[in-house]
């Protein structure tokens, strides 16, 4: 079986989480690498853009990723932020196909929340998911955790693509 590698972000204006999953022969894929982009909130929405642009292609080239799988956000009328997270997706969205030719999946957050166990997990109760599905101690509380948890979704081939 060829490895293949699964790129997974929760996405955001001010923090996108991102992961790296590898599949093994073994049960669960290894865990490459996870982390998060942060976008100050001084600078202007077209830098943050520009920033996230820059370093998930710098990602993307460095891991080469197989699949991509990123979380379509749900926002009620209320959220002011919606507008930058939509439109740090529509640049996350052009950077994957743009470097991979991958046309990602995007998975509801309920989806891949299902897919560990719980659609109404907050982000404690998916870091303790995550931690006991792949034997981890410890895992930070944020969206690199998430991150981790949609690859893997998408790994295993949810497709409630929207």
């Amino acid at each position: 079986m060829s490895q293949k590698n699964w790129l997974g972000i929760d996405p955001g204006l001010a923090i996108i989480g991102w992961a790296i999953l590898q599949e093994t022969d073994a049960p669960l894929p290894l865990i490459i690498d996870y982390g998060i982009i942060k976008t100050e909130k001084t600078l202007s929405t077209p830098q943050r853009l520009l920033e996230i642009e820059q370093d998930l292609e710098e990602l993307v080239q460095e891991f080469k990723p197989d699949g991509i799988a990123i979380e379509m956000p749900f926002f009620s009328r209320t959220i002011k932020a919606a507008g930058g997270v939509l439109q740090a997706l529509g640049v996350i969205n052009l950077v994957c196909y743009r470097n991979t030719k991958i046309e990602p999946i995007f998975l509801h957050q309920a989806s891949w929340k299902c897919h560990l166990g719980d659609g109404r997990a907050d982000k404690k109760e998916v870091a303790q998911m995550v931690g006991n599905l792949f034997d981890l101690d410890s895992l930070p509380i944020d969206d690199s955790v998430d991150a981790i948890a949609i690859a893997y979704a998408g790994l295993c081939g949810l497709t409630n693509n929207i």
